[in-house]
């Protein structure tokens, strides 16, 4: 008669323990995956996602508004334009010409510098947002004497094929003001 190999008793074959192992191995996996696909659906998540890609484009917006070098001044009115979209891009569009002579003929650089911001809203069906941004503006003159203010700006953005963009800007009221400012959305550049 022919023996087979067994296990000791009390302690399981190696089969069992490499079946076992696969089979927790398996569960994992699926643990894992379920967990991942949790996540990568959470609807807040998305809107998380969202409000910071918002928040990342109206500070990089209200920068670009903000900062104009007299030099180059074709340079960053393009990055003006390219920032805005809407009302706002016909408003620059149409007093480009104008702007270009003003700030050639007073030959200042302004740069702006993000101190902080927040989304205040954000309609993500509607693809409309609105932001508040702290920014440091430093202004160099043509006599180079530098002016430093601190400024608050109110953008809208809209969401477009190229991303969320300023479809206004203006300041934010400051002090005991009632209500929104109805500043014109015109950027604070030169």
């Amino acid at each position: 008669m022919k023996r087979r190999a067994t296990a000791a008793r009390g302690r399981p074959s190696p089969t069992a323990t490499t079946g076992l192992a696969a089979a927790l191995a398996c569960a994992f996996a699926v643990w894992t995956g379920g967990s991942w696909y949790a996540v990568a659906h959470d609807e807040r998540a998305a809107f998380a996602r969202t409000r910071d890609e918002v928040l990342q484009a109206g500070e990089q917006g209200v920068q670009n508004m903000n900062t104009l070098d007299h030099g180059d001044l074709a340079r960053g009115l393009d990055l003006w334009e390219e920032s805005a979209t809407g009302d706002l891009l016909k408003e620059l569009r149409d007093s480009r010409k104008q702007f270009e002579r003003q700030v050639a003929s007073a030959g200042t650089t302004t740069t702006a510098k993000v101190l902080s911001g927040a989304v205040t809203e954000l309609d993500e069906r509607a693809g409309r947002a609105r932001v508040m941004v702290a920014t440091r503006i430093t202004v160099l003159a043509a006599d180079h004497r530098t002016s430093t203010k601190d400024s608050r700006m109110l953008g809208e953005l809209t969401r477009t094929p190229a991303g969320w963009k300023l479809s206004r800007l203006g300041q934010a009221p400051v002090g005991d003001a009632a209500g929104p400012s109805s500043a014109s959305p015109t950027p604070s550049g030169s």
